[in-house]
């Protein structure tokens, strides 16, 4: 555990794990509603181990330190009290502290989990500093469909989540073709669907931590950057990206 400060000068912890090697990059965790568990240690120590500094910030330490919950529904009510504590602004500001901790380490990617989830999906948007974020599970996420996304975003859901319709999903992809958004069986968890999913997260990492930047297309979202040789188009020539 590490202390970090904000940019309003508040203090908080957060798990840091770094690889055995020259890091290829870097990955910030974020935590969802039950606080730096057993599980977001896990998931710091897996990208660790796969050649990244991973940090997770204790995003619930300015209305209560050290928060780790039972994973029950008393412990996701506890945790869903603190989080409407917090606000989504106070833990934006806390993200970035954390990004800006490990951006010596290189390209800097955001993982977030349920809540965190929905903070990746914004911080997208507002954190400076990173090259692309993935979101599990965020519950709002398909409801915040209007802005283009500034980075490349993948997101992962279960099709039978009590709180995030198919439906909704769907919807969100039409609205938002410049999102990759992955759907996965059943509302818990599944060693095939997990595995899957974090296959789909690792690949993304490294495709822009370590790779290409991406560019932005006028009237569209961040997209990778193809290794093409194309004639300059002129000023008044771009359509926007290709269709599938």
């Amino acid at each position: 555990m590490i202390e970090l400060t904000a940019g309003d000068g508040s203090h908080f912890s957060a798990y840091r794990a770094d690889p055995a090697e020259t890091p290829k990059g870097a990955v910030v965790v974020l935590q969802d509603v039950f606080g730096i568990t057993p599980d977001i240690r896990k998931a710091v120590d897996t990208f660790a181990a796969t050649g990244y500094v991973a940090i997770a910030p204790s995003l619930f330490d300015r209305v209560k330190p050290g928060v780790s919950l039972s994973q029950d529904e008393s412990g996701r009510a506890d945790g869903t009290a603190i989080s409407q504590q917090i606000g989504k602004d106070q833990a934006i500001s806390d993200i970035q502290a954390a990004v800006n901790a490990v951006k010596d380490a290189g390209k800097v990617a955001i993982v977030g989990y349920c809540w965190g989830g929905d903070l990746a999906y914004s911080a997208g948007n507002k954190i400076d500093g990173i090259a692309c974020v993935i979101g599990y599970d965020g519950s709002e996420i398909v409801a915040d469909y209007r802005e283009k996304r500034k980075v490349p975003t993948l997101l992962h859901f279960s099709d039978n989540d009590p709180r995030v319709s198919l439906e909704q999903i769907t919807q969100f992809r039409a609205y938002r073709p410049d999102v990759s958004a992955f759907t996965y069986p059943g509302d818990s968890y599944r060693e095939d669907a997990g595995d899957q999913a974090l296959a789909r997260t690792q690949f993304w990492i490294s495709q822009y931590v370590q790779g290409q930047p991406p560019i932005l297309l006028k009237n569209a979202g961040a997209y990778a950057q193809a290794k093409t040789e194309k004639k300059k188009k002129k000023k008044d020539d771009d359509l926007g990206p290709p269709l599938d």
